[in-house]
């Protein structure tokens, strides 16, 4: 898992913002609600993301992947290791990620995002 593309496709999600919060987090979001989270510097060094409550196991048992810290209970996991999930892999669970978070969202506010975004996602 390449961070840094990581990083570049969360920015072309709609309605996608980050900001930086706890002092070195970078953190996407969707509606002000967090989707992925990784560190400032660049290069990341790890990615932590939510993933469907079903998978949470299956991807915590892989070597390199650990639940996340202060948000595991939320089914979220963190990339520790690149070499644990392929860029292809990595981009399907983000955009996935992005999903179950926007789902989450009021029908109002998921209507604005994807207007302001030409209604494609």
């Amino acid at each position: 898992m390449d961070f840094e593309a990581a990083k570049a496709l969360c920015r072309t999600f709609p309605g996608c913002t980050e900001d930086v919060k706890w002092g070195a987090d970078l953190v996407f979001s969707v509606g002000l609600k967090m989707f992925a989270v990784t560190g400032s510097a660049i290069p990341a060094t790890s990615m932590s993301f939510k993933v469907e409550d079903e998978r949470f196991l299956e991807f915590t048992d892989r070597p390199g992947i650990i639940p996340a810290p202060y948000m595991a209970r939320a089914k979220w996991i963190s990339i520790q290791d690149p070499a644990a999930l392929g860029d292809a892999e990595a981009a399907q669970l983000l955009r996935r990620s992005y999903e179950l978070v926007f789902a989450k969202l009021t029908k109002k506010l998921q209507r604005e995002i994807m207007d302001a975004h030409g209604g494609g996602q």
